[in-house]
């Protein structure tokens, strides 16, 4: 095998839930250009299927899955599916999370009902669908790769009403460090990516304010938002054969901005 054969996925099903968002339908095409097949889990199959279409048009197989991933019995039977139309799960990738700008509390005053659901969509979401991911590894015997997308904020607070979703990111890179430690027997890596601000449609609306894009990209060294391809390149790396010593790692893809902190 040579060294670029390694970062291919042939013959291997990638489990995608919120593979039809911004940045999971991204992956989705990445994954698919190295030859991988498919699975994307949104809410409904008319979300998912457009990723779903662009995997297929790339020449591999895709399957679309309705459910809602804080739900065990649909994470359940989300894998059911996976494994019963395409056969075997070798990968998943939680793209499920997100919803900080939508509640904004100071710590002190930070309501239940906000932080519950922060930690619903940002922890629950990624916790069940995994856990039914890594049984079903775990039977196969055939080892296997889990993939979360934290963020920086896991490592840097921001003076902005993010205290839930801090917390919530930084339990992602700390469950990112505990699952690689318990699955490494079984031949499973976990690792994480920790993006900075990235430009996907659900934030359009707030870099269309000057002010705002101005303000996060003076943060960011590169002078630049990222992008959903930015992340493809760590993506690869961490679901391929090119990645196989490498487990409870989380990588910053920040433009440089952790280095400046």
């Amino acid at each position: 095998m040579s060294l670029l054969d390694k970062f291919r996925l042939d013959g291997r099903v990638v489990l995608i839930p919120g593979g039809g968002g911004g940045i999971g339908s991204v992956l989705a095409c990445g994954l698919a250009s190295v030859g991988a097949d498919v699975v994307i889990i949104e809410r409904t199959r008319e979300l998912g299927e457009p990723a779903a279409e662009k995997v297929r048009a790339a020449g591999c197989r895709s399957l679309t899955v309705a459910g809602d991933m804080t739900k065990e019995e649909d994470a359940d039977r989300a894998i059911a599916e996976t494994l019963a139309e395409l056969g075997r799960l070798d990968v998943i990738i939680n793209a499920i999370g997100g919803g900080a700008g939508k509640v904004l509390y100071p710590a002190h005053e930070y309501p239940r009902d906000a932080w519950d659901w922060i930690f619903e969509l940002n922890i629950r979401a990624n916790l069940l669908p995994t856990q039914a991911a890594v049984r079903a590894m775990i039977a196969a015997g055939n080892g296997g790769r889990v993939l979360n997308i934290s963020s920086v904020r896991a490592a840097l607070g921001i003076n902005a009403g993010y205290s839930a979703y801090v917390a919530a990111k930084g339990a992602i890179s700390s469950l990112t460090r505990q699952m690689a430690t318990e699955w490494a027997p079984y031949n499973i890596t976990v690792n994480a990516i920790a993006p900075t601000f990235v430009d996907t449609p659900q934030v359009a609306m707030l870099l269309e304010d000057p002010a705002f894009k101005q303000g996060v990209v003076a943060r960011i060294p590169l002078a630049r938002v990222g992008t959903p391809e930015d992340l493809v390149g760590a993506v690869l790396f961490f679901c391929s054969d090119a990645s196989s010593f490498v487990t409870g790692q989380i990588l910053h893809i920040d433009g440089g901005l952790t280095a400046t902190q």
